[in-house]
């Protein structure tokens, strides 16, 4: 098919591409644009032509003619088919420009009229193409799109590959896609221009399988069961659509332990070589299909005695891989494995178990395996499943602990102790270590359907707010029912106090109603001597004073870190060694604080906690942006991002970090992307301390992108949130430096002292002294704006010096970088050397483009201040302008202005601009210099 440069495609659906797809689609657009070919490559299913149709889609406006083939396998065998879909529609154009000869062959081959072959007419039909195409060529750009490469006919893939191998500089490109199980794409790329670029298409990851089917309209899924779907597909995006259309058509989900069922369509796709296998051989791939770990001497242990001859069968015939340095025995993909075990007798299947719950000797195997082969109730095969689960807790490996205790309380008595309902809770309990929080929420639901006793209902529903996270407005209505359920129990009443104290600090924004809450917690927790809770509480409690500045905030760590402690508390995102690094960061102690995150992060990670381990990452990667290591800390912070949107947990905080990050040291414009996403969402759940947290980020990357108005206004919005929240610890935030800058920036000189005045206040006090360098670095660019240049520039390098000496990396090279601003406005020479080396060591790479950007721009003479009106200016003025002048020149904020005059704060904007206009000036500081100008004369 031809397709002209006037005719223009209908929009394509982008989405299932974006999905994974970004890297490969990004390299072949660039070799494209540079007028290069391209070769896609990979397995059946990975996405080949989905990608090919989206770079054909955008680049085929560049080229004057569009020329398109797609084989089929049941059609490769008809000669000069895939030559008459490429060429047939152009013939008319090109047979004025071809020689007789040439043009013969080519229409004979194409209409299939006469004898035509590469052996009667070969070198004639292969100038004819390549003819052809210079003569198409000659016109405008080509691009030739051709998918399902290696089902072209052979007569056409000769043809096209003597053609392509002799364009040169022609600008003829080739977009291909072929199918390929390894590496063997070789002998299409030799066939291809020389300068084409062989790119493979590799499988998704879990977190782009996860979007990949919500784009496809299957939400209802478990991440737990995404997860399976996941591994079971290997990444490759259309089996994993099919198992998804699968399971959300099928009302009856796995059991726990089971693979997937797997659809008809996929059986047939993976199966049909089985055929080839005898009886004996296909029990053995069954008992290896069931297997974690397979290996010949487990399947013999397990009655396969001919278990090598029969693998060895199966790896002849490309069902099996078996591992050259190591007796493992694999399946060529996973869905061999599920599609084996799904189409085999329920009976098969529990035969299989059952001998592998004897041949395992793993005590986690044996016990799965034991549950598998059981049906019905069976109180020793409970026991197993639950010691197991305990066992898979203790290895950190809190996935298997929940699939463990499921099955547990599957085989328990109703009568058995513990009853099947307390199993199910100590699995939900599992699933939200592992961040599966869906799986946690089903569960505890379906317990409070049915159970009386009260502990097991505040359990639940503890769960049930758990998995809620910061949106807690979505559950408001549970802790009536919670409380109820509690009575005078003081153990279930510091569950839930525990949580009213989450509600508090999250949904209220009162952090006095939250230290209480926190405080009761613990009174209660020590009175039923339940020291785990207690601790909890008493850690959070600390927390919670660390962020108001509360005098208390260290004797309440003490009280948190005394004996005897509970190793559980002691790794815990919300315990008191997290309450411990909060204020060392805030302290300014990084490198204790460095190692102290460092070791939880270790711990958490053995142990399985992944909630916990999206909380320490972040830790970690706040510590490395403080101590300057952008670089580095970018890394862990969107692998922190990456985690929390795969699991669902604690995806704003991770969101306000990365675009932290990357306003340091990696893209602004997505920073200012994922600021602003997590504000929309804390704002969505009601979560007022991340609402302030996201406008923080969002107002330092306005600040990146030299967007002072923008800053100003995010900043303001902090400001009064925080006033309201009751956080007076400056270091909780760091965004008073920002806000002052900025108002600097925006001639707000007044407002920019005041903040700069009210957090000095508050840094002295709490002794926070990398808060007191950044504000001192704001007073002095305020000193600067009002022409005190000598003054601001000794207090910029002492501001250098002291945060240098802190460990304060990426302030001290802003203050370099302010420094040398400064000078270049002083008759004294100044380089960027010392900021750029600065901003270099931190790869603070957003602030280092600041610095080219200024080395850039042409020397000039140091700026003159503007030319100062006289106060016979001010005659000119209207009443209302001549009073706002009088207040600017007293340094009154626009605020104080609207206040003191009974009018809004736009109507002083306004004004302020028609002074600035009248009086030939540019801002605020010029009518600050006109002041100056009046008490001098």
């Amino acid at each position: 098919m031809t397709v002209r440069r006037d005719f223009k495609e209908p929009a394509r659906c982008r989405p299932d591409l974006v999905i994974g797809r970004d890297e490969v689609f990004g390299q072949a657009r660039e070799q494209l644009t540079r007028g290069g070919s391209v070769l896609l490559h990979g397995p059946a299913g990975i996405g080949k032509s989905t990608v090919l149709r989206a770079l054909a889609a955008e680049n085929g406006g560049a080229a004057r003619t569009v020329l398109r083939c797609s084989a089929t396998e049941s059609e490769s065998h008809l000669p000069f088919l895939a030559l008459a879909d490429l060429l047939g529609l152009v013939l008319d154009e090109v047979s004025g420009k071809l020689p007789a000869a040439q043009l013969t062959a080519l229409e004979s081959a194409l209409t299939g009229r006469g004898e035509s072959t590469l052996q009667r007419d070969g070198l004639a039909l292969r100038l004819a193409v390549l003819s052809a195409l210079r003569a198409l060529a000659a016109e405008g750009p080509v691009l030739i799109v051709a998918d399902d490469v290696q089902w072209l006919d052979s007569a056409s893939a000769e043809l096209l590959g003597f053609a392509a191998r002799r364009l040169g500089e022609t600008p003829v490109r080739m977009l291909c896609a072929v199918r390929t199980e390894g590496q063997e794409y070789d002998r299409h790329l030799r066939a291809s221009p020389p300068d084409t670029l062989a790119l493979r298409v590799n499988p998704l990851t879990r977190t782009q399988v996860s979007e990949l089917l919500g784009h496809r309209g299957y939400t209802g899924l478990p991440r737990s069961t995404v997860r399976d779907i996941h591994r079971t597909s290997g990444g490759n995006p259309l089996f994993a659509l099919e198992l998804g259309r699968a399971l959300s058509e099928n009302p009856t989900p796995p059991r726990p332990g089971e693979p997937l069922p797997v659809p008809t369509s996929l059986r047939t796709l993976v199966l049909n070589r089985l055929e080839m296998l005898s009886d004996e051989a296909r029990r053995t791939l069954l008992v290896a299909s069931a297997g974690a770990r397979p290996t010949p001497a487990l399947l013999r242990a397990a009655g396969r005695e001919n278990a090598e001859a029969e693998t060895a069968q199966a790896a002849a015939l490309g069902l099996l891989a078996t591992e050259p340095e190591g007796p493992t025995v694999r399946f060529a993909h996973p869905l061999i494995s599920a599609a084996l075990y799904a189409e085999a007798p329920a009976h098969e299947r529990r035969a299989a178990h059952a001998a592998l719950s004897e041949a395992a000797s793993d005590p986690i195997e044996r016990a799965r395996h034991l549950a598998l082969a059981t049906t019905g109730t069976d109180p020793r095969t409970a026991n197993s499943l639950a010691e197991a689960a305990a066992l898979a807790r203790d290895r950190g490996a809190p996935s298997v602990a929940a699939s463990l205790g499921l099955l547990a309380a599957r085989h328990t008595p109703a009568d058995g102790t513990p009853d099947p309902d307390a199993r199910r809770l100590q699995a939900a309990e599992d699933a939200i270590t592992a961040g599966e929080l869906d799986l946690a929420r089903d569960i505890a639901r379906d317990v409070l359907t049915r159970a009386t006793v009260p502990a097991d209902r505040v359990r639940a529903w503890i769960i049930v707010i758990d998995t809620a996270g910061h949106a807690m407005t979505e559950v408001d209505s549970v802790f009536p029912q919670a409380l109820a359920d509690a009575g005078e129990d003081p153990k279930l009443l510091a569950l839930i106090h525990y949580q009213l104290t989450w509600r508090a600090l999250l949904v209220d924004g009162d952090f006095d109603q939250a230290r209480e809450e926190a405080a009761h917690s613990a009174a209660l927790a020590a009175r039923a001597d339940d020291r785990y809770n207690e601790l909890m509480a008493l850690a959070f409690q600390a927390q919670i004073e660390t962020l108001m500045g509360h005098p208390d905030a260290p004797a309440t760590i003490k009280r948190a870190l005394k004996e005897p402690q509970d190793p559980r508390v002691a790794c815990h995102h919300n315990g008191a060694g997290y309450s411990r690094f909060r204020w060392l960061i805030m302290s300014d102690q990084l490198s204790e604080a460095r190692a102290t995150v460092t070791g939880l992060l270790r711990e958490v990670q053995r142990r399985g906690s992944v909630e916990s381990e999206v909380h320490f990452l972040r830790g970690v990667a706040e510590t490395e942006l403080r101590s300057g290591h952008c670089g580095r800390a970018l890394d862990l912070a969107r692998e922190s991002l990456m985690l929390a949107r795969d699991t669902g947990i604690g995806e704003v905080a991770s969101a306000v970090l990365t675009s932290l990050c990357e306003a340091s040291g990696g893209e602004v414009e997505r920073a200012l992307e994922l600021a602003r996403e997590a504000v929309e969402h804390a704002e969505r759940d009601g979560d007022q301390m991340y609402v302030s947290r996201g406008l923080a980020a969002l107002g330092y990357a306005q600040l990146v992108a030299g967007d002072a108005e923008g800053t100003v206004r995010s900043l303001r919005r902090v400001r009064e949130l925080e006033d309201g929240l009751g956080i007076t610890d400056p270091a909780r935030g760091r965004w008073q430096g920002d806000l002052a800058e900025a108002l600097v920036r925006i001639g707000e000189l007044g407002e920019a002292q005041d903040v700069v005045d009210v957090t000095r206040e508050q840094a002295l006090r709490l002794g926070r002294e990398s808060v007191l360098a950044v504000v001192d670095r704001a007073e002095a660019l305020v000193r600067a704006a009002r022409g005190e240049h000598e003054a601001a520039l000794a207090r910029l390098t002492s501001v250098q010096d002291r945060l240098a000496k802190l460990g304060y990396g990426l302030e001290e090279a802003r203050t370099a970088f302010a420094v040398v601003q400064l000078r270049t406005r002083l008759p004294r020479p100044a380089s960027y050397d010392e900021a750029a080396r600065l901003f270099r060591r931190c790869r603070a790479l957003p602030w280092l483009r600041q610095v080219d950007a200024a080395t850039a721009q042409p020397v000039v003479a140091p700026e003159q201040p503007a030319p100062v009106p006289t106060a016979d200016a001010l005659e000119g003025l209207a009443s209302m302008e001549r009073q706002v002048a009088a207040l600017v020149m007293e340094g009154a904020t626009n605020r104080e202005i609207a206040a003191r005059l009974f009018i809004s704060v736009k109507t002083v904007e306004a004004t302020l601009t028609r002074v600035y206009r009248k009086l030939g000036i540019r801002s605020r500081v010029d009518i600050v210099r006109l002041a100056a100008g009046r008490r001098t004369e």
